[in-house]
């Protein structure tokens, strides 16, 4: 029988009866590994599976030499772009984009929330047992959120935004977004005509050579004094030497970043000591959430049918896009 390798460190029960229920019908059998626990048991049967599900190192690829699809259980996939980690070219790639909106989402909702209402100012004061008394405060209702990537991340954010009362401008590659939440969609060549009307910038974007760098130093320049900058993406999206400037002289109203350049940030790097800014260690997605195993699971299954039936996955990555 054809066989599945699942490399996770999230499995239940109920996860694998789910999974074994699908791959036998589709004309698999899987076998677990716990990413927790290493890749040594994994490495040394890679050669038996035709499909792998988990974010394995690109660089144990190669050992998998009859490899038809790995399905990632992150979003983000940008270690396995580069075509010389991979078997063969005809290898199937997709990931998990789709699992993860809701959980980034309501963590960039807290971060907007906290910076419009002072946390940074008072949780210091607080830590110190004072009792101040920070004013005026803002609200996301009446702000104007401009989303930039306006995919599953970006569409789950919208909708809360604009729940609360913010109107929401989308900018993307395409300039099209079916979500009905944004307001307007834009493509990236009008971002720069848009980012002075921000209350709010919210970067969810992946890790491609078209958004590497993409908010620069002028165009941190155009973002009204009274802007917030809060990015989940991927930290090269970002001109972080302007940003830390751009905080320090307070041309920005704040920032709130789960994503940074270099990941641990040190110690002493100086974002960490930027006014008004909220720093989260790269927790804004992950597993830490139950809804986020639960779809991540879901959507494996789906595609696993589908792939059964001879149908390519869903969530199919263009590694020549990046996405």
């Amino acid at each position: 029988m054809k066989k599945i390798a699942v490399y996770t460190g999230f499995m239940t029960d109920a996860y694998r009866e789910k999974i074994n229920e699908t791959a036998a019908a589709a004309g698999f059998a899987a076998d677990y590994y716990d990413s927790a626990r290493g890749t040594a048991a994994l490495e040394a049967n890679l050669e038996e599976y035709e499909i792998i599900y988990g974010h394995i190192a690109p660089a144990l690829l190669k050992g998998a030499k009859n490899l038809k699809w790995l399905c990632s259980d992150f979003a983000g996939i940008e270690g396995y772009l580069d075509e010389s980690v991979w078997p063969h070219p005809g290898c199937l790639l997709s990931n998990s984009s789709g699992a993860y909106g809701p959980t980034i989402a309501e963590h960039i909702v807290m971060l907007a929330l906290m910076l419009l209402r002072r946390m940074p100012e008072y949780l210091p004061a607080l830590a110190r047992r004072e009792w101040p008394y920070h004013t005026p405060i803002r609200s996301i209702n009446g702000s104007h959120v401009v989303m930039l990537g306006t995919g599953d991340i970006g569409s789950h954010t919208a909708r809360r935004m604009k729940a609360l009362g913010a109107s929401v401008t989308g900018v993307c590659r395409s300039g099209k977004s079916g979500e009905p939440a944004f307001g307007r969609v834009l493509p990236v060549n009008e971002l720069d005509a848009v980012l002075p009307t921000a209350d709010l910038l919210i970067m969810a974007l992946p890790a491609t050579p078209e958004t590497a760098g993409i908010l620069t130093r002028e165009r941190i320049a155009l973002l009204p004094p009274s802007a917030y900058v809060i990015n989940v993406g991927r930290g090269a999206a970002i001109d972080q030497e302007a940003l830390v400037d751009a905080l320090q002289a307070r041309r920005l109203a704040g920032a709130g970043l789960d994503v940074m350049v270099p990941e641990p940030l040190p110690a002493d790097h100086p974002l960490w000591s930027c006014p008004n800014t909220i720093i989260t260690p790269h927790i804004s997605g992950n597993m830490s959430l139950g809804l986020t195993c639960d779809l991540d699971v879901a959507m494996f299954c789906r595609d696993l049918t589908r792939y059964g039936a001879g149908e390519l996955p869903e969530n199919l990555v263009d590694r020549t896009k990046g996405y």
